[in-house]
């Protein structure tokens, strides 16, 4: 049964996190637009998980991992992803040739929304158990190379002349391949994880 939202102090904490969280990234963010534009999705899922929570709740494992996952995103759209300072430093600290904070943020999707996933193809969809670690993989996958194909047409459709900006390329025509197969990774050691700790339930 669904715990009703007034009751649930956790996910009441969560929701004043990125509540908060999403007002100070509001203010002055670097590229107004390319803020806007990055939280389309944001505004999209949000509402969702709203409208949806009295008829599917999802554990607050997984709205903690939500919270992890959206507060990595916010600070990304902040900065625009290619100039977010912790991006500069480990860039500078590893000698990397570039600002992979957007990797970062790529494969934490598949790692922190694996367990996401699972719960709502087990318990939603009806997946048996032994082949959600597999369809979880999949689901991250084909949403990341989704989202990749996505963000180019909205980039083009909505503001062509942040390309650049929004997409986070800089300079690499293979990025959204390697974006997709980080996402993929993620979900690789987030099912390891997850199957790890079942069997050891279930002992």
């Amino acid at each position: 049964m669904t715990t009703p939202f007034r009751d649930n102090r956790l996910l009441q904490g969560l929701t004043l996190w990125l509540v908060c969280l999403w007002i100070v990234t509001a203010i002055a963010p670097f590229d107004r637009r390319d803020w806007l534009l990055e939280n389309l999705l944001v505004f999209l899922y949000g509402a969702l998980l709203v409208a949806t929570y009295r008829r599917f709740a999802f554990s607050n494992l997984s709205y903690f991992l939500f919270t992890v996952f959206m507060s990595l995103h916010l600070v990304g759209a902040h900065y625009t992803y290619a100039e977010t300072p912790f991006g500069f430093w480990l860039q500078d600290a590893l000698e990397l040739s570039r600002n992979h904070y957007d990797r970062i943020v790529h494969f934490a999707f598949g790692l922190l929304l694996g367990y996401p996933f699972r719960e709502l193809l087990v318990r939603a969809v009806g997946v048996h158990p032994a082949w959600s670690y597999l369809m979880v993989m999949v689901t991250v996958l084909g949403f990341s190379g989704f989202y990749e194909a996505l963000e180019g047409i909205v980039a083009v459709i909505v503001s062509p002349e942040l390309g650049a900006a929004y997409l986070g390329t800089q300079g690499d025509e293979w990025d959204a391949q390697k974006d997709t197969a980080l996402a993929f990774a993620g979900s690789v050691i987030a099912m390891a994880i997850t199957w790890m700790l079942v069997r050891n339930h279930r002992r």
